[in-house]
């Protein structure tokens, strides 16, 4: 219970940090959101990456994950994420816990898998990994435009090369 209550509570002060914005969101823009995790993350999901992409996200879409000034774009991503799931056959990322603030969404994130190959240099030898995302979504027009994120993917090389 303590550690959901420090879940809320982070998302909350980041809801108040990012969310300075007019836009509502509904359930279509949830919907929407959701689907980043079970058909574009997900190598279950949708077989066509970059045409769920299209879908999904803005033709500007940005995908930032550090300060570096370097975002990228919608394709980008897209084979990013073709890559991983040919490394991750049986990856599997669900939005555990999703917070919404006018079009914004918060999602804490469950990454699963088993690298058949080197994770970064990592080779787990058929070991698994579990790691948390933080991720804050921003959805326009009924796509998302634009994701902070945050992955534990030191976790999942601490995971893949324990003894």
């Amino acid at each position: 219970m303590r550690q959901r209550r420090t879940w809320r509570s982070i998302a909350a002060a980041a809801c108040g940090i990012v969310a300075a914005t007019a836009a509502t969101a509904g359930p279509a823009e949830r919907a929407v959101v959701e689907a980043m995790y079970s058909q574009i993350f997900s190598a279950d999901g949708a077989k066509d990456v970059k045409a769920e992409a299209e879908r999904l996200m803005a033709p500007d879409f940005e995908s930032i994950g550090d300060y570096s000034g370097k975002a990228k774009k919608r394709e980008e991503l897209a084979r990013q994420i073709e890559m991983f799931r040919q490394l991750i056959p049986d990856l599997k990322w669900t939005a555990v816990d999703i917070i919404e603030n006018g079009n914004r969404f918060v999602v804490r994130g469950r990454a699963t898998g088993t690298p058949k190959g080197p994770l970064f240099g990592v080779d787990g030898k058929g070991k698994s990994f579990t790691i948390m995302s933080i991720d804050i979504h921003e959805v326009v027009n009924g796509k998302v435009a634009r994701v902070y994120h945050i992955e534990d993917w030191a976790g999942a090389l601490r995971q893949l090369s324990a003894q």
